[in-house]
């Protein structure tokens, strides 16, 4: 194995590592009583042997309310307009990625980060990586923020009845984008690896 694909891999042990043992089991009760599960969810964008693994780990809140079975409006109710959001339940979502990602003109180096979202009604939603990881995800902590990105927004055809996100290849582009999706909207981010 190569060093320099041995040093990310390093980075992404110690930051799992640097979770709390109480983020590491599948599903969790939160303090309403319901239960948030929690997924890892991992994707290699680019070629499968030398291209880049994404993983993020994230609590999936549900759209019906866990103590009365309601359904709940989520964009501006659950998840307020324009204030950050800890873009799941329990723990902060985390995302690591072994090799760097260039977003636009930016580059988020190969390491761990903290996700979170500012959600807007008017104006671009943003995806954010912070530097601040293995903490709670309220309060959000906007202090160690690296990078903020505008994020493309569309309508799904079918309603998604828990917070769901993806990593995917984008064929077109040889990169890659981050998806959330809930209710029946859908949030997107682009990224290119570089090399």
């Amino acid at each position: 194995m190569k060093t320099s694909r041995l040093v990310p891999m390093i980075l992404a042990a110690a930051a799992l590592g640097a979770l709390p043992l109480s983020a590491q089991p599948t599903k969790r009760v939160a303090s309403s009583g319901g239960i948030s599960p929690h997924e890892t969810i991992s994707a290699v964008v680019g070629d499968r042997r030398t291209g880049d693994r994404v993983t993020i780990t994230y609590g999936r809140p549900f759209t019906n309310d866990p103590r009365t079975g309601e359904p709940r409006k989520i964009w501006g109710g659950l998840v307020p307009w324009d204030k950050p959001w800890r873009l799941g339940a329990d723990e902060a979502t985390l995302l690591i990625t072994q090799q760097p990602l260039l977003i636009g003109e930016t580059t988020i180096p190969a390491g761990a980060y903290t996700l979170y979202m500012i959600p807007s009604e008017s104006g671009a939603s943003q995806l954010v990586f912070s530097t601040n990881i293995g903490k709670w995800g309220i309060p959000v902590d906007v202090t160690h923020d690296l990078a903020r990105f505008d994020l493309n927004k569309s309508t799904l055809d079918q309603p998604v009845g828990e917070l769901t996100m993806a990593v995917e290849n984008d064929k077109a582009t040889g990169g890659g984008v981050i998806k959330i999706q809930w209710e029946t909207t859908q949030y997107a981010l682009a990224f290119t690896i570089k090399k």
